[in-house]
């Protein structure tokens, strides 16, 4: 099975509108576009979802094989992939459960700590347990055909979201709601770019192995570091597992192997903190060498106040609200995107103070 590609042109949506996700027409964006994203305001609706359906390819519950059902007198089903010691997933699943409370619906919930396995049968159980439709925030993006096949006997709508599966959408699964990860990638490789003058040594902190998103956003970075600053050389490689204490180590050791390393995307928040304290340890100021991160968790943005990271590139885990509207409108008969992209802002010197309670 191959995984779902997305195109480049994209209507963009409000949130209020995700119930004709597919059908409605707006402006479009280029793929240029991702290097200067808009702002969102930072008053009262700071956090709110905007998404982009692509392409025009849409499911609609007739061509899933599944049948109509009342959302609110459902069972609907959550499996979380981490553990919740990354604010990402503790925004997430907080969203999912506040949407669910907010609707009266009956949520049913797992956390797979971090175990592929674990989450396999967790995602097994929720559908023992009576859940009639299934939001999944995948580990990986292979091994999920034990899952499918059982949701397929049943006829169970399955939603991802963050990350993608390697299977078909509107047959093994409804949508994927998530964010553009190559153009994240690219955007952070501006970034770095504009930080460090485009030139001299730096390293990736890669995120875990085997999901979409740690392919991605290294393709998007590592492709525009090639197309527009040659004198940036990637000259260290390491996984940091998106977690903090990975990202300390793995730095630590790059601080002794390279020692004249200039700057260091890390592929999400936590390793980019764990880059700041291993920097402190080694007595680094503030600055000395540059870090582009991506999520937008409160802490890395209060980094860019402090000097110590450049930029963040934001991941917006607010999943909730979107996730259940599509989830109505697919119950209803209505046609939802396959693929729904969420359009993300950033933080910068010039907006991390103003924009920090924007932060998760």
């Amino acid at each position: 099975m191959k995984p779902h590609s997305r195109t480049t042109t994209r209507n963009i949506l409000a949130l209020g509108l995700v119930a004709g996700l597919a059908l409605v027409t707006g402006c479009t964006k280029s793929e240029s576009d991702d290097s200067a994203p808009a702002q969102t305001s930072s008053s009262g609706d700071a956090g709110k979802q905007v998404a982009e359906s692509g392409g025009g390819k849409t499911c609609a519950i007739g061509d899933y094989g599944a049948d109509k059902l009342d959302l609110k007198n459902a069972v609907v089903g959550f499996s979380q992939s981490e553990k919740e010691a990354n604010p990402f997933r503790i925004a997430e699943t907080a969203s999912i459960k506040a949407e669910a409370s907010k609707r009266g619906i009956k949520l049913l919930t797992a956390n797979a700590q971090s175990q592929f396995s674990k989450q396999i049968s967790d995602v097994q159980d929720l559908i023992a347990k009576g859940a009639k439709l299934l939001v999944i925030a995948p580990l990986n993006s292979d091994g999920w055909e034990p899952v499918l096949r059982s949701a397929q006997a049943k006829k169970i709508p399955i939603i991802t979201i963050d990350r993608q599966i390697n299977a078909a959408p509107c047959k093994d699964y409804v949508s994927f709601i998530g964010s553009d990860f190559v153009a994240q990638g690219r955007r952070a490789a501006d970034q770095l770019i504009e930080a460090t003058g485009g030139k001299g040594e730096i390293a990736i902190l890669l995120g875990a192995a085997g999901n979409n998103v740690t392919t991605e956003r290294t393709k998007g970075f590592e492709d525009r570091v090639k197309a527009k600053a040659p004198e940036l050389k990637i000259v260290f490689k390491q996984t940091g597992e998106f977690t903090r204490e990975k990202g300390q180590s793995v730095t630590e050791q790059l601080i002794q192997s390279k020692p004249g390393i200039k700057a260091i995307y890390a592929e999400n928040d936590e390793m980019g903190l764990g880059a700041v304290n291993a920097l402190k340890g080694a007595g680094k100021k503030p600055g000395a060498v540059k870090i582009v991160t991506i999520d937008g968790t409160r802490n890395a943005v209060q980094g860019i106040a402090d000097g110590w990271i450049s930029a963040v590139i934001e991941s917006n885990p607010r999943f909730g609200p979107l996730a259940f509207a599509t989830l109505d409108s697919f119950t209803q008969g209505k046609p939802v995107g396959e693929d729904i992209v969420i359009q993300d802002s950033q933080y910068t010197g010039a907006n991390a103070k103003a924009d920090l309670n924007k932060a998760y």
